[in-house]
């Protein structure tokens, strides 16, 4: 017998040796079998399945056995565990654990010298944030000290993830264990990972969030290419292309982002598992509809201090609305059906993560699905599930001994085993404080302490009654058998009295130690056992669920809950604006039927049809922006190269900004979204429909003409911006750009037509080949004649034509030769003298253009101009004598023609798309008012709902105002008050969009 044991205890001697075989110890070795049977216990194997009063074997770092009446075999340790129970240790899927903080380098336009290319040494991308190269296995090294943060918190492992660059290479699943590097791995390339975030690369492209999107999807169509050549190596390139067989996990931070993600996953036959960024509610049905599985932040977003009503003025509804809603967004994505995982990412302190994980549960996420996202789902989202997320045999000894059901408030995580090595977070066999004590504390009168609860849920009240009557909840903290605790004496001498001490008998419970009062005398007190705590009832608490009724389209500022309909509407005698050879109609009427114009004229048969009076109103068209720059994120100019024809502005599209609503109250039914004027080839444009509410593909004008941003003068020079500046920095320079861009499309064109040729897919030169095809259509930025005059000769000896010149404030002086190429002027009504290009520009500009024949259109290029273009189109009026019905069609009829829209916008004509205004008086008067605003039949702006709205929604700021202060007087920690305006983007609008989302994400490292 003595033999056999022997024999065993050298086999596990031997097994231990082999796991630490390559590094050798400094001194005498200490292996041990580490043989232990948990007993008695209620063992949570998965989120479906308990075993009551189970047994748990562990060896080495294995679980080799779990179920009930399993015998315990000889050798093995037994730890009773009766009454407790054991869960999956937890397993967070996105961590930044074991890796630095990538440093991004200052900079951003003009301050610094360009980088057009990688500075890299090797045969790497032409771009640093293209870098799959990178792996975490190769960089990473255990965190002493987070490591026992995470452990404390339950996690046993961690996917870790490089944060840094748009392609960022492989993540790595490692134990959370406080051995060597080499015994943490679970997995060391569990997932390719991207992001819209260019990190620390020192290139300037990108600079948005358009450029990041089309970077990515350069890489996608060059790796393709790539794995068919050997005319180069790239060693990013061969990365990218392997990992493609693995996992591919987008950091997105926002559902817009999941939805653009989505988008570049679906075009090239992939599928994100996607870190979100915990605003799914606002568009569940959205991000439903993606397929995507999440993994989801649980960093809720703290209360305001509104106590200040100046402050508080600064918080807008979405902000408040968010704090309110954020921790019911677990729940929003169960009921919808989306599968998910929870990670710590975000938080401030990890120490949070149980606190927001049960406010999540109170919100309405069931306790089964939040095991099944803190364990299981991670560990099948990133190919471990056969080692971590449940307890069962032959997995990793990864698991939590708790004091009850793990998600109870008063619950203890005693003890996290990591890969079968214990930690300890508070120890197990210690004695329930639970009770009514007799309090003395030297320098005060006695008291009564009441503690409930148990651990990090426990509760005390220090109570006096007579004249010095008191009641005062206390900070109460435990570790061990020492103790701390806090409370405000409220009376003389006013303050928080401290004290600390230990436990110093178990039968009967007493306590004592040291006391600090609020004047600062010190002194002893004692605690001595009176009566036991009322036993807890354990029940299932109903839990609220999220209030969907309260969910608004858009989440912010005069979102709907209810959003308005399209239904049948005839508007009656009005004075009717049709742009068509009818012209002006006194006293007619105008019927919108299913999204469309139905009829025009007199005496129209109502039917069905709602009926609006519009005796002494007005009806137009709707206006029509052919210069916006609203509804866009992340970035306007996409500036750094000289081209950026690969970028779109339908990848960016804002539906949440408030500037839609706003020009819907001044008019506006349509826009065209353009690239800015940084660089001579901008970015291809978006024409949107004001559909206030809806979501970004929603607002697409479908069907519409493809167009395009050009630019000319100062702006695309960057001149001004030192030696350093990337080409061209001369007018010559803008020339040879073009010249360059459409000979290379050429040639380009040529080879993908030769059968067999393995041409590199550009995205750069394929809407240059469109434009040379007559299927996408320039619109330029330009002032000055001499430029205007290059161009159009570019564009004879070159092949392409030239759609529209925007701005063009000296148009009046080559309008002749823009007649005779057919091109269309978009300019300003009456601005002049704001830069030196712009010097000899003429109110009489429209006026001149329009005689001369050409398709003349005002736009805004301002988000507030938009709000008043009706008045812009009045000034034509004023400047030369335009008459009224053609100025109208200055912000109707003209821009719809000139972007090719003009057979379903831009007059009143049956059949036509029912985008129509009333207005309160003549429409180029500066006293006239939208009073509906009808996109496709829909009153996406009333002057009277407006007005409801605005009641409501006064109401409901109130409302949250007071269950902030409710929550800071309950003692909730607050942030204070920060103004988050919308961004409001014109053609010269220059900023680093990777910069700025760097720094706002800096704080979840």
């Amino acid at each position: 017998m003595k033999k056999t044991l022997l024999f065993f205890l050298l086999v596990f001697t031997v097994s231990n040796l082999v796991a630490q075989e390559t590094f050798p110890v400094n001194g005498s070795y200490d292996i041990r079998p580490r043989l232990y049977a948990f007993t008695n216990a209620n063992i949570v194997v998965s989120s479906g399945q308990t075993i009551s009063n189970g047994t748990l074997l562990v060896k080495g770092r294995q679980i080799t056995g779990v179920g009930q009446g399993i015998s315990v075999p000889k050798g093995y340790t037994t730890i009773d565990l009766k009454g407790k129970y054991i869960y999956p240790s937890l397993v967070d899927a996105f961590s930044t654990y074991g890796t630095a903080e990538a440093q991004r380098e200052g900079g951003g336009f003009g301050s610094r010298q360009s980088i057009f290319v990688s500075t890299k040494k090797g045969p790497y991308n032409w771009n640093e944030a293209i870098r799959p190269e990178t792996e975490v296995r190769a960089i990473f090294s255990s965190d002493a000290k987070k490591a026992d943060e995470l452990r404390k918190a339950g996690f046993g492992s961690v996917n870790v993830v490089n944060r840094d660059g748009i392609a960022r290479g492989t993540s790595a699943a490692v134990s959370l264990t406080g051995e060597t590097d080499n015994s943490t791995f679970i997995k060391d390339r569990t997932a390719a990972n991207y992001s819209f975030s260019k990190g620390s690369s020192k290139n300037d492209y990108p600079t948005s969030l358009m450029g990041s999107i089309a970077l990515l999807r350069q890489t996608y169509y060059d790796a393709k290419w790539y794995g068919s050549q050997k005319e180069e190596y790239n060693i990013s390139l061969e990365e990218f292309n392997k990992q493609q067989t693995l996992p591919q996990l987008f950091e997105a931070d926002g559902w817009a982002n999941t939805l653009r993600a989505d988008k570049i996953a679906k075009e090239f036959g992939k599928k994100y598992l996607i870190k979100s960024g915990g605003d799914e509610y606002q568009r569940i049905a959205e991000v439903k509809a993606t397929g995507a599985s999440l993994i989801i932040p649980i960093a809720f977003p703290k209360a305001y201090d509104v106590e200040d009503p100046a402050e508080a003025r600064n918080i807008t509804l979405a902000q408040m609305k968010a704090w309110e809603m954020a921790p019911g967004n677990p729940a929003a994505l169960e009921k919808a059906g989306i599968p998910f995982a929870i990670t710590a990412f975000g938080l401030e302190n990890v120490r949070d993560f149980w606190s927001n994980l049960r406010a999540a549960i109170e919100n309405g996420l069931s306790e089964q699905q939040a095991l099944k996202a803190i364990t299981q789902n991670p560990a099948t989202f990133l190919g471990i599930a056969d080692q971590v997320g449940t307890l069962e045999k032959g997995k990793l000894a990864n698991f939590i001994i708790t004091s009850g059901p793990l998600f109870r408030k008063d619950n203890i995580i005693f003890e996290n085993w990591v890969q079968g090595k214990k930690y300890q977070v508070s120890k197990m066999n210690v004695s329930d404080l639970k009770g009514t004590y007799n309090l003395n504390i030297d320098g005060l009168a006695s008291a009564v302490l009441r503690i409930s609860g148990t651990g990090g849920g426990s509760v005390a009240t220090v109570e006096r009654s007579g004249t010095d009557s008191l009641k005062s909840t206390a900070s109460f903290s435990r570790n061990g058998d020492w103790i701390s605790i806090s409370f405000n004496s409220k009376k003389s001498p006013a303050g928080n009295v401290r004290l600390s001490g230990y436990v110093t008998s178990v039968n009967p419970l007493a306590m004592k130690g040291e006391s600090a009062l609020p004047d600062g005398t010190s002194g002893k007190w004692s605690a001595t056992f009176k009566e036991a705590a009322k036993a807890d009832a354990i029940k299932e608490e109903a839990r609220p669920q999220l209030a969907q009724e309260k969910l608004i389209f858009p989440f912010g500022a005069f979102g709907y809950e209810e959003a308005p309909r399209q239904e049948s509407v005839l508007i009656r005698n009005a004075t009717i604006w049709t742009n068509e050879k009818e012209g002006v109609l006194k006293n007619a009427d105008i019927l919108l039927s299913g999204g469309k114009i139905k009829a025009v004229g007199q005496n129209l048969g109502a039917g069905g049809a709602v009926v609006i009076d519009g005796t002494g109103k007005h009806v137009t068209a709707g206006i029509i922006d052919e210069h916006s720059h609203i509804a866009g994120t992340g970035g306007i100019n996409e500036g750094a190269q000289s081209s950026s024809a690969e970028v779109r502005i339908a990848d960016i599209i804002n539906s949440e900004d408030v500037n839609i609503y706003r020009q819907l109250a001044g008019g506006v039914t349509t826009s065209h979204i353009l690239h800015g004027s940084a660089n001579p080839i901008g970015g291809q444009s978006q024409l949107i429909k004001l559909r206030w509410g809806k979501n970004p593909e929603e607002l697409k004008f479908a069907g519409s003409d493809g167009f395009i941003k050009f630019a000319l003068g100062e702006n695309v020079k960057q001149s001004n911006f030192g030696t350093g500046a990337r080409f061209p920095v001369t007018r010559m320079g803008v020339e040879q750009t073009y010249v360059d861009g459409f000979t290379r499309a050429k040639e380009y064109e040529k080879a993908m037509k030769i059968k067999g040729n393995n041409v590199r897919r550009d995205l750069e030169l394929d809407a240059l080949v469109e434009i040379l095809n007559n299927k996408r259509f320039i619109t330029c930025h330009s002032y000055v004649q001499s430029e205007i005059n290059m161009l159009i000769n570019v564009a004879d000896s070159l092949g392409f034509k030239i759609n529209t010149f925007t701005h063009i404030l000296e148009g009046y002086k080559v309008a002749d030769k823009m007649k005779a190429h057919g091109i269309a002027a978009s300019t300003f009504s009456d601005w002049w003298a704001y830069k030196y290009e712009v010097a000899e520009a003429i109110p009489y500009n429209g006026k001149i253009m329009h005689n001369v024949g050409i398709t003349t259109a005002f736009n805004s290029d301002d988000a507030e101009m938009a709000r008043r273009l009706n008045q812009e189109a009045g000034k034509a009026v004023l400047y030369g004598g335009v008459p009224e019905e053609d100025a109208l069609k200055f912000v109707t009829l003209n821009p719809a023609r000139m972007l090719h829209i003009a057979d379903r916008v831009g007059s009143l004509k049956p059949g036509k798309d029912a985008d129509v205004v009333l207005w309160s008086d003549h429409p180029l008067s500066i006293y006239a008012k939208a009073e509906k605003t009808f996109v496709d039949g829909i009153p996406y702006w009333d002057m009277s709902r407006d007005e409801q709205i605005r009641k409501t929604q006064q109401t409901e700021r109130a409302r949250l105002i007071q269950k902030m202060l409710d929550s800071k007087n309950k003692g909730a920690r607050t942030q204070r008050p920060a103004a988050e305006a919308p961004r409001l983007y014109n053609c010269e609008t220059l900023e680093d969009y990777a910069a700025e989302l760097d720094q706002a994400t800096a704080h979840q490292h």
